[in-house]
């Protein structure tokens, strides 16, 4: 992989100190909740189908008594993508080779009423430079409150560059987390975006007010549920909607395409599946 260029390591540097901030935020809240589960990191590193070294990332896995899986990745990879594929990449149909760096999170929760949670920012390269990434929100018993209080916090972050990127970005995730075979979102919404290029050091300053907004909002809806009572209807009702969540991740998710078409780990790939899932 080359060496990083002054834009590549600010957006790398910035994802990894979000990810140690959310990390620490989410330990927070365990310890709230009585537990003492910590984050188990695991280094991982990738080859290019070139046979030079491709970049790599470290996994974050969690597992105590409020988030019941919770992984935090951060990844830097970078080399040449292989075959068809490329054809399929923002920029790379006529030139293959590629960079990019990100955050990716999925938190599944012990407690029904808390609703689980995406979110993931990235940086680019190919022959064009973009960010892309966004944050959805996925509560197994939706409540109206989580659901405007998490759309208001990505609005805020949106309104703050461009008033009309909030009713694009979420209507872009509506349309992007829609499971087809089974005609439902994904969950209850929030923002998407991708091939954004337009000033660097703009799109780089909304990219992180997007992951800003997140470490602000999700924390405040989990502790407002984490304590709640629920019975054993709840949990199936949850158990069935994380068979959907994992269908959508297998299918669909063009994230999870590009981490198994690019060679990366693929423990860190597959993390965004729950931990336990049912289907009637």
């Amino acid at each position: 992989m080359q060496p990083l260029d002054p834009q590549q390591q600010s957006a790398r540097t910035w994802f990894e100190s979000l990810r140690d901030r959310i990390c620490a935020s989410f330990e927070a809240i365990e310890r709230e909740g009585g537990s003492d589960a910590t984050f188990d990191y695991t280094r991982w590193d990738r080859t290019d189908p070139s046979g030079e070294p491709g970049g790599g990332g470290v996994r974050g896995v969690m597992k105590g008594e409020v988030f019941e899986k919770v992984g935090v990745n951060v990844s830097t990879v970078g080399g040449t993508f292989e075959g068809e594929f490329a054809k399929s990449i923002h920029g790379a149909a006529d030139d293959p080779r590629f960079f990019a760096t990100g955050i990716s999170l999925v938190a599944h929760m012990a407690n029904p009423h808390v609703p689980a949670v995406h979110m993931n920012c990235r940086f680019l390269v190919t022959t064009k430079r973009w960010f892309g990434g966004g944050a959805d929100l996925n509560p197994p018993i939706p409540y109206p409150q989580d659901t405007a209080d998490f759309h208001a916090a990505m609005q805020t972050a949106c309104d703050a560059h461009d008033p009309a990127h909030y009713p694009r970005f979420r209507q872009w995730a509506d349309d992007y987390f829609y499971i087809p075979h089974r005609g439902v979102h994904r969950g209850v919404g929030g923002i998407f975006y991708d091939h954004l290029s337009n000033d660097w050091d703009d799109d780089f300053a909304f990219t992180r007010d997007v992951g800003e907004a997140f470490l602000s909002i999700y924390p405040q809806l989990v502790r407002r549920r984490m304590g709640m009572p629920f019975d054993d209807a709840d949990r199936a009702r949850q158990l069935e909607w994380r068979g959907r969540y994992a269908e959508f991740n297998l299918v669909y998710d063009r994230g999870t395409l590009f981490g198994l078409k690019t060679g990366g780990n693929i423990d860190a790939i597959l993390m965004s599946l729950p931990p336990l899932a049912t289907w009637s």
